[in-house]
């Protein structure tokens, strides 16, 4: 479909995609090279990946408890100051015990993978005609696919299938994103 026929939508998409065709390219070579890293040490990733979102966790548990602080006579104090609590042995459970609770992020990532392909699904079809929608596409299903195959092998997969697909979730995304910034000219 030409530029002339496209509806202004695509239009606005394609015009998007052209002006800032190097960060789209950009994106796609980062987030490949780290799909391919993942790949290569998925059990290094699983526990990287936790150790991550535990101290994402710790963070904000001690953000929420100076806030609970912050607000004494607030009427939620307490119930603040909980969440807060809660937060920081949650992530220190994470960060800490690197090892322990694989399978409940296995399951978090997994519901994960499972929105974000149907969101890529929705993205591609709103991309459609576009040239390169279909890579979209394929990337939403990939990473259904990987979402499914997560529960799937529970919980003997635990340790390595979170490495394993998450990269080849970010893989299949730097593709999409290289294959659409190739698609359009410069």
């Amino acid at each position: 479909m030409t530029h002339a026929s496209a509806s202004p939508h695509v239009q606005s998409v394609q015009a998007i995609v052209a002006e800032h065709r190097t960060w789209f390219m950009v994106l796609g070579i980062v987030l490949a090279i780290l799909g391919v890293v993942a790949i290569a040490f998925p059990f290094v990733t699983t526990i990287a990946a936790k150790i991550f979102l535990g101290w994402l966790f710790l963070i904000g548990g001690f953000a929420q408890i100076a806030h609970a602080f912050s607000t004494q006579r607030w009427s939620e104090f307490f119930l603040d100051l909980l969440i807060g609590v809660l937060y920081v042995a949650a992530g220190g459970w994470l960060a800490f015990f690197p090892l322990t609770g694989i399978i409940t992020l296995t399951i978090f990532l997994a519901a994960l993978f499972i929105v974000e392909g149907i969101v890529e699904i929705v993205m591609a079809f709103r991309l459609n005609p576009r040239t390169g929608w279909v890579w979209m596409l394929i990337s939403g299903i990939v990473a259904v696919a990987a979402g499914v195959l997560i529960f799937a092998g529970l919980p003997s997969t635990a340790t390595w299938a979170i490495g394993l697909l998450v990269g080849i979730n970010l893989l299949m995304s730097g593709f999409s994103y290289l294959l659409l910034a190739s698609a359009v000219r410069a």
